[in-house]
């Protein structure tokens, strides 16, 4: 055997020892969002409320901006514990490293929702149902609409008090699952947990971590697979401005402390 060919052979050995080695899922960084709120809970003598909210995401912990989102909505109290909302946004994203391109994508979304929540003697819980349309327009000028159901378990569990209220401090978790009726089924997954603290009846800030997992569907295997290079580590920084009606001044009621992405 020549030696080019012993040489040619090792090569691609090593190239394929290589390929093997490689994760499916390679370590991301770890990114940071930024996230703005003014809310309106509704209250027992007035059961409209609302939310605005502005967020930031960057690839790196507060560096390398890529992705931003715009919303809004309204919503009303059937009774304490079951509030319909109806809401909408623009949602943009672009190359971090190219910005000056403009958006790979953006998206703009209306969706539907109910939440139900439990209070007990000092855990909160919150069950979010959201139906989403979104309308998508990418930068080589192609289109699509697609539909989205979500899940969200949130709990809370304040610290030195029984409610959340004025110089409350409290734990905040959540697991959300995002289903698509096209497939892959099961699209995302996003956990949190974090820390928040309410200074005065209007102020309200939190920090946590989140991780956001996209998912394929491997019909081969019969099992969900990570997509490549989706998982990703966050940091969440939140602050919340709540307004009230002046009719509620004279009648609070506890309303959670609840991230409305």
């Amino acid at each position: 055997m020549r030696i080019s060919t012993i040489a040619g052979l090792l090569v691609l050995l090593t190239a394929g020892s290589a390929q093997a080695q490689t994760p499916l899922n390679p370590v991301q960084p770890w990114g940071s969002w930024l996230v703005g709120t003014v809310q309106l809970p509704g209250s027992a003598s007035n059961k409209w409320g609302g939310f605005a909210e502005v967020q930031a995401r960057t690839n790196g912990v507060f560096h390398d901006y890529f992705y931003n989102e715009l919303k809004a909505g309204g919503s009303f109290d059937i009774d304490p514990n079951f509030t319909v909302t109806v809401a909408g946004g623009r949602y943009s994203t672009s190359d971090y490293q190219d910005l000056g391109a403009g958006p790979l994508n953006v998206e703009k979304r209306l969706w539907e929702q109910f939440t139900l929540t439990q209070y007990s003697h000092r855990l909160k819980l919150e069950h979010r149902y959201r139906i989403e349309q979104r309308w998508l327009a990418f930068r080589d000028g192609a289109t699509e609409f697609r539909q989205r159901f979500r899940y969200r378990l949130n709990g809370f569990l304040p610290l030195n008090a029984k409610t959340i209220a004025p110089g409350t401090a409290f734990l905040s978790a959540y697991d959300e699952i995002f289903l698509n009726p096209k497939g892959p089924v099961f699209e995302r997954n996003r956990v949190y947990l974090g820390v928040g603290y309410q200074f005065n009846p209007h102020i309200i800030v939190q920090a946590g971590y989140v991780n956001q997992a996209n998912y394929n569907y491997q019909t081969t295997q019969g099992q969900f697979i990570l997509q490549n290079t989706a998982a990703k580590n966050n940091v969440v920084l939140n602050f919340t401005y709540k307004l009230s009606h002046r009719s509620a001044a004279n009648t609070p009621t506890e309303s959670l402390p609840s991230q409305p992405d």
